[in-house]
């Protein structure tokens, strides 16, 4: 293969692997064999995405912390040769475009806007809240009828009510959101469907910055309606930024909390410690071992490269796209011994599920405690949790940006 082509292409197209790759069957909570195979015989290779382009995919994981920490890689999604992961995706960046998908200083200076509401010793004070809510959410479902589907009555419900309390988003609006959102991190999406649907969510978090504009309240939607005011942000700004912390803010969370419980009762011994320990630390250890071995965030990282870069034996030219594979990487035995074993007592903060560097996600302190509070709220008060169907029944994200179940129906 070239290392020397124009940037995005590729001189040999037939030897040039299709990504996203598919899963094995049966094998749902494993990255597809096809990056196992890349990681261990070529781990810097070119991949083709829907649009033809060949960016570079990266899956070892000091290969992606060394990357991710190089100020010659772009997060710019306006870069020409940003591998976009589908059309629906290319367009709604041309609409909307949060700080996610920028560099510094104006991703620093979008960043800083939030970042106080998602420091450790806020979201440690809202432990008692998403306490709260988790017992509210099992005391409905252990009042209810059986078999019940977990992601509707649960996962989905809680990070949705957080996100909603801390940025002032009124929680009777979840059913669009969540329709909305569930709209853009599919990869099938059109563009005229994402199109839609961007607009719809803009026009809505304008009006809510309006809102928060003549009344302000104590949340963090108020925060950025009063930057507004004082010309610190422009409105669109804010709108964009309320926009991903509201999608972000339940669509991972959900997503980890549903495909964790499944994965634990794939391991029965796992969750019988989890469930009978009462040790917070094992139950810290077990969020980020969940974290590393689902990583659900599995479209990759994607960047652009702004210099030419030596890395492992290649040369990846100025302009190239990047696609740094976290799942694979976080199945690397370099980084994690046995990686494919779920040992909920190893404690591997250093994963890459959040991604790693200036953009690592802002708000992993407020998922560890949503996911800590859940796994170990929810074993503990229903012990004789089973899933209600056979694995190969439930309907997994495959279409997805961000990986999960559509439903999973359990009783006890």
């Amino acid at each position: 293969m070239s290392t020397t082509s124009a940037p995005g292409t590729d001189a040999r197209p037939a030897e040039v692997p299709d990504y996203p790759m598919p899963r094995a069957a049966g094998c749902p909570f494993d990255p597809p064999p096809g990056l196992y195979a890349l990681q261990a015989q070529s781990p810097i290779s070119r991949v083709r995405l829907w649009d033809g382009s060949t960016p570079w995919l990266i899956t070892r994981y000091e290969d992606m912390r060394t990357l991710l920490g190089d100020p010659r890689i772009s997060a710019d999604s306006t870069h020409p040769h940003y591998p976009y992961q589908g059309p629906g995706q290319k367009e709604r960046r041309t609409q909307s475009r949060a700080f996610i998908a920028m560099d510094d200083p104006e991703h620093a200076r979008l960043r800083r806007m939030v970042t106080a509401a998602f420091s450790i010793k806020r979201v440690e004070a809202l432990r008692p809240a998403i306490q709260k809510i988790v017992d509210g959410l099992i005391d409905a479902m252990l009042a209810g009828p059986k078999p019940v589907d977990l992601v509707q009555a649960f996962a989905l419900p809680l990070p949705s009510l957080v996100i909603c309390r801390l940025l002032g988003v009124p929680y009777a609006d979840h059913d669009f959101f969540q329709a909305n959102s569930k709209m853009l991190i599919k990869r099938t999406t059109t563009p005229e469907e994402a199109r839609a649907a961007t607009q719809r969510l803009i026009d809505y978090l304008d009006r809510l910055i309006g809102d928060k504009l003549a009344h302000p309240a104590g949340d963090l939607l108020s925060t950025l309606a009063e930057r507004v005011r004082i010309g610190e942000l422009s409105r669109r700004e804010a709108v964009d930024t309320g926009m991903l912390l509201l999608i972000a803010g339940h669509e991972t969370t959900a997503n980890m909390i549903a495909l964790g419980t499944l994965a634990l009762l794939q391991h029965p011994d796992q969750i019988a410690q989890l469930r009978d320990s009462g040790d917070p630390r094992l139950v810290a250890s077990a969020v980020e071992e969940l974290l590393r071995y689902l990583t659900i965030v599995h479209s990759g990282r994607r960047r652009v490269a702004l210099e030419d870069i030596e890395i492992g034996g290649r040369t990846i030219r100025a302009g190239d796209g990047v696609i740094l594979t976290n799942d694979i990487g976080n199945r690397d035995p370099a980084g994690f011994p046995d990686p494919d074993r779920l040992d909920i007592g190893r404690n591997p903060r250093h994963h890459v599920a959040f991604g790693f560097g200036v953009h690592q996600c802002l708000g992993q302190p407020l998922a560890r405690v949503e996911l800590q509070v859940a796994y170990s709220t929810l074993y503990r008060r229903i012990p004789a949790l089973q899933p209600a169907v056979d694995l190969d029944e439930i309907p997994f994200k495959h279409d997805g940006l961000v990986y999960g179940v559509y439903e999973l129906p359990i009783t006890w």
